[in-house]
């Protein structure tokens, strides 16, 4: 056990949910003491920055429920089981944007929220997007409206927190470091 390794002594799973599940774990800290972990389990994501040929980002602006507001994202999704993060990054492209591609580039993973989750994104970008002649269908209980924005206008919505998810600041942060204006 290395100085910070907490052991796990008992784990409950207390919620079975469509999208998450939670569980309640008794761990061994280092010092010896016990303690507990609420753990919300995520089977993970995949963001996916679509740049137009304009340069532009093209971006879904949708109502989230836990935060009560409407937020501008790139798209997103949660990985079905068994699927590669690089056909959901495909299929949530398609779905939310009406736009294909490809050539689809890994970019990194990252964990949302380590101090209580364990779900990872995996993110992709395409700057080769092509038009689909037939739209596919958005989940049942989604609903998006698409916005194209350069560097400096997604800047200004993170600034009045339109943009204020930390995916999506990734995404402009990353685009911005290979020079994108």
């Amino acid at each position: 056990m290395n100085q910070f390794e907490e052991k796990t002594i008992k784990s409950e799973t207390v919620f079975n949910g469509r999208i998450i599940d939670v569980q309640v774990d008794d761990v061994m800290l280092p010092n010896g003491k016990t303690s507990k972990r609420e753990i919300v389990k995520h089977p993970g994501a995949v963001a996916i920055i679509p740049v137009s040929k304009n340069n532009k980002i093209i971006f879904v602006k949708q109502y989230r429920k836990p935060l009560e507001k409407v937020l501008v994202e790139i798209p997103a999704g949660k990985l079905e089981e068994g699927e590669s993060p690089e056909i959901t990054a495909l299929r949530e492209l398609e779905e939310e944007t009406g736009f294909t591609t490809k050539n689809m580039n890994y970019v990194s993973s990252f964990y949302t929220s380590p101090g209580f989750a364990d779900e990872i994104i995996y993110l992709y970008e395409t700057n080769s997007l092509e038009k689909l002649t037939e739209l596919k269908e958005l989940d049942e209980d989604e609903f998006v409206e698409l916005i194209e924005l350069s560097i400096d206008e997604a800047e200004k919505l993170i600034a009045t927190q339109e943009i204020h998810d930390i995916k999506t600041i990734y995404a402009i942060l990353y685009l911005k470091s290979k020079g994108m204006k």
